[in-house]
């Protein structure tokens, strides 16, 4: 049964988003022309003298943005470590749920068992010849007057989620960045990494790709440090913004999303499973044992790696000591066990239901679980989301209702692999592939300056006035992924600042916010107002203010760098011109209509067609849905979207043009004529997504 109106439902039942229809009553037969008169002279009646413009609430919005609610949010929030499968992260849901359900908003907690990952044991020590051994305490320090010091012992141990267990004794390398592009430069320098501990840094790559790079190369385990030319390039926290000399940046090195034990289908109560060996043993997992260092423990190790001297660009900073390939002579030995288990994850859903239209739905998105603190990673987020709801409560109070469904939803286990909105996305797929207009995400809400927005390029145009940079959303690093990579949803991912220095570390608490990334919570307030006013347009807007010319600019901009990629190979790139000319046409028809349209409903209110306006946002909804094919990319199947994904060897990259782009690294590695005739079948698949979203857009049959 539905949960009351103003309390949280965590039982297993699942509610539906909308209550049940009101009961029949008798049937009273009317004339259908005076109805129609009467109905739509009412409705330009309102449209014209009663009802507040759209535009009304959105300034109205602005005007009741709070520093201090966001900053008591965060706090509240953030008093703690609260890692997936916590009891602090299970209050931590508790608090977002409550502040949503004082709104009066429908909220309900949804739960799912999930393969987790933590660390039972870990050791690392470093030994080279005429040296006293060294054993690495793998510890992040407090510092005096530290508030968190009492607490911060509840922080999980630094490591890498789902890192296989295991001890490797052997000879250190060095990999620069831990790129595919490192490990065959060290190939082609004639240095063997097979058997040895890969020694590589943070920064350019995903950490998972790092260590299946490693493994990759034949080496049999990975160590990762955080380099102070990267980390820690000023003063160290408390007294500056940069990394502290024990810091450690932990994180999953998991290659897939979700639950690691229901790969493409929903961890759902009683559902198939693979077992947890079947899950550790999948191709999306490392494979080798690894583990995360500091700026100090990795120079520690690189001053006693000899060999020839690396190439500048895989250089440290100022004043640090001449980085060296090896292998040897510095031996470490490295010990790892994991503790891979089935547990409980709460997503939190919350719902404002829509007035004319509430079968459709905008959604808002951000992760609640962090790997220590989260201040930043990602709590900057949820306190903004429920410093937006407040906003959004007020509203409702001064007369304003969406006229399309907002959900608001705080994701859990986002850190492991995108697991709680996954597996949402997965249990929900055919209800959010028909229903939903637009998905907005904002994981880290608050990191420092700068307005920095990612989306699928029909809400560029929306997005222009808030943001500096309009980036592609294919990087599979947060919660959108599921939505726009596996249904083909159009997405926001929004952020002020971008990359801060105590990522995932020990220090990324209330205090490194409050001193460096947001002193007065302006910014917080400021993200919750650009998420606000996204919302409110796509939520408000009777014709959803999509715009397609950009997505037609970046198809033909992303085929100019499959040209370049493939000259000299014997590949046609002519089915894939051909779609996107059908595309540029659908376009230029859609962009006809929607301007008529808007002149029938400036000059003659009573003449406006709500059907033709359902058809045409149908068409700009759906359009994306196109974009997807069943099959996936091969080899990577969860990934449906065909023009946009993460890099193949980059989790963190986005991709235009993936599936084709993987063909092209194929034939790299093995130049046969079935490798080219991968990449012409992935050309033509391309270009039959594209033609599918011209039908669609343009609204005809063939």
């Amino acid at each position: 049964m539905p949960p009351p109106q103003d309390g949280v439902d965590d039982s297993a039942a699942r509610v539906p988003l909308l209550p049940p229809p009101a009961p029949r009553r008798a049937a009273v037969r009317l004339h259908p022309l005076p109805l129609l008169i009467a109905a739509t002279l009412a409705a330009s009646y309102r449209l014209l003298f009663l009802a507040p413009a759209p535009s009304y609430y959105q300034s109205l919005l602005l005007s009741l943005g709070s520093n201090d609610t966001a900053a008591a949010h965060l706090h509240a929030l953030t008093i703690r470590p609260h890692l997936a499968g916590t009891g602090a992260n299970a209050l931590a849901a508790a608090h977002v749920a409550a502040t949503l359900s004082s709104h009066s908003f429908r909220t309900r907690l949804t739960s799912y068992s999930v393969l987790l990952s933590y660390p039972a044991y870990r050791s690392l020590s470093l030994s080279a010849p005429d040296r006293d051994t060294v054993l690495f305490a793998l510890k992040q320090e407090t510092y005096a007057g530290d508030p968190y010091e009492a607490v911060s012992a509840e922080a999980v141990p630094t490591f890498l989620a789902y890192a296989a267990s295991g001890s490797v004794s052997a000879e250190a390398v060095y990999a620069n960045y831990g790129r595919a592009e490192d490990f065959a430069y060290l190939a082609a320098r004639g240095i063997d990494v097979t058997g040895k501990v890969a020694v590589a840094r943070y920064g350019e790559v995903f950490r998972g790709d790092i260590v299946r790079n490693a493994r990759d190369a034949g080496a049999a385990a990975a160590v990762i440090y955080s380099d102070a030319k990267d980390y820690a390039a000023g003063k160290t926290f408390p007294d500056g913004p940069w990394m502290p000399p024990t810091g450690v940046q932990v994180g999953s090195t998991f290659k897939g999303v979700g639950d690691p034990t229901t790969p493409m289908w929903a961890s759902s109560e009683g559902c198939e499973r693979l077992t947890i060996a079947e899950a550790m043993s999948s191709d999306d997992m490392p494979g080798i044992p690894a583990l995360p260092v500091s700026w100090k423990d990795g120079e520690t190790i690189l001053q006693l790696i000899g060999g020839d001297v690396a190439p500048e660009n895989w250089q440290g900073g100022d004043g640090a000591a001449a980085y060296r390939f090896g292998p040897g002579p510095a031996v470490l030995n490295l010990t790892y066990t994991g503790n891979e288990t089935m547990v409980t994850i709460q997503n939190v859903i919350s719902v404002i239901e829509g007035g004319e239209e509430p079968e459709r739905y905008v959604i808002l998105g951000n992760h609640r679980d962090a790997w220590t603190f989260g201040a930043v990673d990602p709590n900057s987020g949820t306190a903004s989301l429920l410093e937006l709801a407040q906003r959004l409560s007020e509203l409702q109070k001064k007369g304003w209702r969406p006229r399309r469904t907002i959900i608001l939803c705080n994701w859990d286990a986002e850190e492991y692999g995108l697991t709680g909105s996954t597996e949402w996305v997965e249990e929900n797929r055919a209800m959010l592939t028909s229903r939903t207009v637009a998905y907005l995400n904002v994981d880290s809400a608050v990191a420092g300056h700068g307005f920095y927005a990612s989306a699928t390029p029909q809400l560029d145009e929306l997005l222009k006035e808030a943001s500096k940079q309009i980036g592609r959303l294919g990087g599979g690093s947060s919660d959108y992924s599921a939505f726009v990579q596996h249904i083909g949803i159009p997405s926001v991912d929004m952020a002020i600042g971008s990359d801060y220095p105590v990522y995932h570390s020990l220090y990324d608490d209330f205090i490194w916010m409050e001193k460096f990334g947001d002193p007065l919570f302006q910014r917080h307030v400021a993200a919750a107002s650009m998420w606000g006013l996204v919302a409110l347009r796509l939520s408000d807007e009777e014709i959803l203010p999509f715009n397609y010319s950009n997505y037609a600019t970046e198809l033909e901009n992303g085929a100019l760098g499959i040209s370049e990629r493939v000259q000299g190979m014997p590949v046609s790139l002519s089915p894939l011109h051909k779609s996107i000319k059908e595309f540029r046409k659908a376009v230029a028809k859609v962009d006809s209509e929607l301007k008529a349209l808007q002149t029938w409903k400036i000059w003659s209110p009573w003449r406006n067609n709500p059907l033709k306006v359902r058809d045409i946002n149908d068409r700009l909804m759906m359009t994306e849905r196109a974009f997807t094919d069943r099959e996936g990319l091969s080899g990577r199947p969860w990934y449906k979207h065909l023009i946009y994904a993460p890099s193949l060897h980059n989790d963190y990259g986005a991709e235009v043009y993936p599936g084709i782009g993987d063909a092209i690294e194929r034939v790299k590695k093995t130049n046969t004529s079935e490798s080219l005739q991968s990449i012409q079948h992935e050309i033509y698949r391309v270009s039959r997504v594209i033609n599918q979203a011209a039908l669609v857009l343009s609204g005809g049959l063939t």
